[in-house]
């Protein structure tokens, strides 16, 4: 694992990790309550990402009284204090306890640093793979939070999937504006309303949201020229289609330089390329500086063999970037 140059060799039997974020009060500790009592047939470890010698959120989570234990239903919950990468070598060494780990970040937390976790430590990011950045918003008052707190828009920013929920205290005119906002800043998170966040487990976690097929199920036609979206004033979305295939050689080489040089300004970047004579997609995300990919999923008989990238950040030279994968052409 690079944190320059994405890898090119699939690993896999890596455990799905789902990153989760929202802002103070929005229903993170209710959706995790749902996690770790309901039935749903799969064991998840849950990590409450709390930082600080006393944790508030800790003990409004079930049980949540030991570093790590284990609930009824099979589920593992762990408390952190801090060092998330200890806390994931010890789950690790439970591997065939749990199917996948949750991460819930504190509310005021900029969702990257936990995510640049599954990247930056090489034994975490053997055993595990950043499945997705799922957010929490308040239909209430996200708009207002969108207003005075940088951390809630990164958090939408992020998103792969997003839970809009107490859509119960809203009218359907001030919905219908809360989701103009969140798609002004995230045209491509798959969103679901919700109230007391009450959305099938199973439509948030094991989402391989990373791939861009599941922004083609969302919008099929976002990729096509002409589509445009309507951008957050500080926040970009920038996608890219080259209709064929990308040569490996000018195109690892530019996405690492491009990472490094404008990573601070690249909240989250991804992409499916078809490589010649590679009978499999390669598929790669980013957050900021930090570069993964890997070859997974056979091109389908008679499938375009295109190759699309997408961009979310501030100050991007939408320009540059377009040119610049363009002329990676094979």
């Amino acid at each position: 694992m690079s944190d320059t140059q994405p890898q090119t060799e699939a690993e896999p039997g890596k455990i799905p990790v789902t990153v989760l974020t929202g802002y103070l009060g929005a229903g993170k500790t209710t959706l995790l309550n749902r996690i770790l009592t309901e039935n749903h047939g799969k064991r998840y470890a849950v990590v409450v990402n709390e930082f600080g010698e006393i944790g508030i959120d800790n003990d409004l989570v079930v049980g949540a009284d030991e570093e790590v234990f284990e609930m009824n239903n099979g589920c593992i919950c762990c408390t952190v204090r801090g060092d998330l990468i200890r806390i994931m070598d010890g789950l690790m060494k439970r591997r065939g306890k749990f199917d996948a780990v949750i991460v819930e970040t504190t509310g005021l937390a900029d969702p990257a640093p936990v995510a640049q976790t599954f990247f930056m430590d090489q034994d975490v990011a053997d055993a595990a793979r950043l499945d997705a950045v799922v957010t929490v918003a308040d239909a209430k008052w996200l708009v207002e939070r969108l207003k005075d707190a940088p951390e809630a828009k990164n958090q939408i920013a992020f998103a792969d999937v997003i839970l809009l929920n107490k859509v119960d205290l809203v009218s359907e005119a001030e919905l219908a504006d809360v989701e103009a906002r969140i798609r002004t800043i995230n045209p491509y998170a798959r969103l679901h309303r919700t109230t007391k966040c009450d959305v099938e487990i199973a439509q948030v976690l094991e989402r391989n949201a990373f791939d861009l097929e599941r922004i083609i199920e969302l919008e099929p036609d976002f990729l096509e020229e002409g589509h445009h979206h309507h951008h957050d004033e500080d926040m970009q979305s920038i996608a890219i289609t080259l209709e064929g295939e990308v040569n490996p050689e000018k195109f690892l080489p530019w996405i690492s330089e491009l990472t490094q040089v404008q990573g601070p300004d690249i909240l989250r970047c991804k992409g499916i390329i078809a490589f010649p004579d590679e009978p499999k997609r390669f598929v790669f995300q980013g957050i900021h500086m930090i570069l993964d990919g890997d070859v997974q999923g056979d091109w389908k008989a008679g499938e375009p063999r295109r190759s699309r990238v997408v961009f979310i950040g501030r100050n991007l030279d939408e320009a540059a970037i377009r040119a610049g994968f363009l002329a990676c052409a094979a």
